[in-house]
């Protein structure tokens, strides 16, 4: 399967993922608005996720997927299959413990991550309650990380990709039918959505089973003491072990950044939290249809490259994905900051969204989208050195970043408050990602092809005229005033997104730019 190939299954099942939790995220504002109780969910349904990102998706993933490509490029599928089952075996372990501590340590947790809440006794209390109830989530996720890993090295992306829509599936259902139910019942209607992470969560850890079965690579989980200690033993789970201590750290940063932001933002006005959320959650979709789903489809194959002391495939590989970060990431950046308002009136203002949530949600993704470049070039850049095994040169530079981003809050929250933290790290993303591109320049691991000079200057020129075109339809409408005549403004969106397209491509082709060449590559 070619690498445009699978970007491109990858980025459709993103993209299917992003739209059921763009409309997740649409009945909850509608449904719950941004107030005190919606901040507790976020910070309750965060604290899961920031676990699983460290203990699952994050730190296990980067050192994972380098092991278990070289064992099967050097070792064959037979034994390839046994370090999955020792791996699986140790995970299922540490998460089940993990489980239980985090359901105790509830109370210690929701203060770490938001002690502002205090402010308000109740949505302190429901925070805890409802990280009780989706810590349970970790486990299911780590999971269904460790599954992805092996099929995506197996370059069978479609199924890890696509279970996402699961879990957005199953809060759609909480928002719709299980909060009324709790509301009648007399229960805090917010409960709701905690009990559709948990069957979300569920689901997409059944849907890896038969993907895993046809390849004869279901893990064979351990249940004795014994059977711990072997899967210890084995050299390659121990690599994995000292692989992930510095991983551990580089994605603890991003976590620690986040949890820190959390905090700032739980002492502002109340919405806070939600506003930061809410234009997060656009801004995934073009960091994960991009970012994501490039370096899923990259990480694996650099890894190959590697294990294959390949130089050429694998600065080749690292030079396409670099060219296509460019090419898409550039114009989504514009569109975000020049026509962020259009976007979030569009999409959030119904119910109990106000005029005034569409204000502060359009100014935290402006800042979001200043380093949206960044965000998607360090899922590619990131990749290079941990297809190599090098961890520790992404975690020292995210460890400078983070004071930096710090930095940056004591300067722009003050003037800006919650956006403020937006574009801090939306600053703090793109010295990111300029450290990592330096830093495999220097190394000698990516050497630029030539005609990138042509290119940019094709690119931006091409951005510019768009950005014209879209400060000009940003102003020609008055968005949040059109609240009462949602399907007219929606056609508006919809007509002027196309337009940008066309208008972008088409700039592009004027240029003399191939489009073919990135099909080809």
């Amino acid at each position: 399967m070619s690498l445009i190939k699978s970007a491109s299954t990858v980025s459709i099942f993103t993209l299917l993922s992003r739209i059921t939790g763009l409309a997740r995220e649409l009945l909850m504002a509608a449904t719950f608005g941004a107030s005190a109780t919606t901040d507790a969910f976020n910070v309750a349904f965060r604290i899961p996720n920031l676990f699983r990102r460290v203990l699952g998706e994050g730190a296990f993933s980067q050192a994972f997927v380098p092991v278990l490509a070289a064992s099967k490029t050097q070792h064959g599928e037979e034994a390839t299959h046994l370090l999955i089952d020792r791996v699986a075996t140790l995970m299922a372990w540490i998460l089940v413990l993990t489980c239980i501590a985090g359901v105790v340590g509830a109370p210690l947790l929701v203060w770490a991550m938001a002690s502002g809440l205090k402010q308000n006794p109740h949505a302190f209390d429901t925070a805890v309650v409802m990280t009780r109830w989706m810590f349970p989530y970790i486990g299911f996720m780590s999971m269904v990380a460790l599954s992805s890993c092996v099929l995506n090295t197996w370059r069978r992306y479609a199924v890890s990709a696509a279970s996402p829509v699961l879990l957005n599936l199953a809060m759609i259902g909480a928002a719709l039918w299980g909060a009324p139910w709790f509301r009648r019942n007399g229960i805090e209607p917010i409960y709701a959505m905690s009990v559709g992470v948990m069957i979300g969560g569920l689901l997409q850890l059944t849907v890896q089973v038969p993907a895993l079965h046809r390849l004869g690579l279901l893990p064979r989980i351990g249940i004795s003491f014994k059977s711990v200690r072997q899967a210890w033993a084995d050299p390659a789970t121990r690599s994995i072990a000292r692989l992930m201590l510095p991983a551990l750290l580089g994605v603890s940063v991003s976590q620690i950044s986040l949890l820190i932001n959390t905090q700032i933002a739980s002492y502002l006005q109340p919405g806070s939290v939600s506003w930061l959320g809410y234009a997060d959650r656009l801004m995934e979709f073009p960091t994960a249809m991009l970012g994501v789903a490039l370096g899923v489809v990259l990480m694996p194959q650099l890894a190959s490259a590697k294990a294959a002391n390949d130089a050429v495939r694998y600065s080749a590989m690292l030079d396409w994905g670099l060219r296509l970060v460019v090419l898409l990431a550039v114009p989504c950046a514009v569109g975000l900051l020049t026509f962020s308002k259009p976007l979030v009136a569009v999409l959030y203002h119904y119910g109990a969204f106000t005029g005034n949530d569409v204000q502060q949600t359009t100014a935290a993704l402006v800042g979001y989208g200043v380093g949206l470049l960044g965000l998607v070039a360090i899922k590619v850049l990131a990749p290079g050195y941990y297809a190599s095994q090098n961890i520790r040169t992404p975690v020292r530079i995210a460890v400078v970043v983070l004071v930096i981003i710090q930095l940056l809050n004591l300067v722009l929250v003050p003037l800006l408050q919650h956006a403020g933290l937006a574009l801090a790290i939306g600053l703090g993303a793109l010295i990111n990602a300029a450290w990592l591109l330096m830093g495999l320049l220097r190394q000698g691991s990516y050497k630029p092809t030539a005609g990138w000079g042509l290119f940019m200057l094709q690119v931006f020129a091409a951005s510019a005229l768009l950005c014209v075109f879209l400060l000009w339809a940003a102003g020609a409408v008055d968005w949040v005033a059109l609240r009462t005549d949602s399907v007219r403004r929606a056609a508006y969106l919809a007509m002027a997104l196309g337009a940008s397209a066309v208008i972008y491509f088409m700039a592009l082709l004027a240029a003399g730019l191939k489009l073919r060449q990135f099909i080809q590559r």
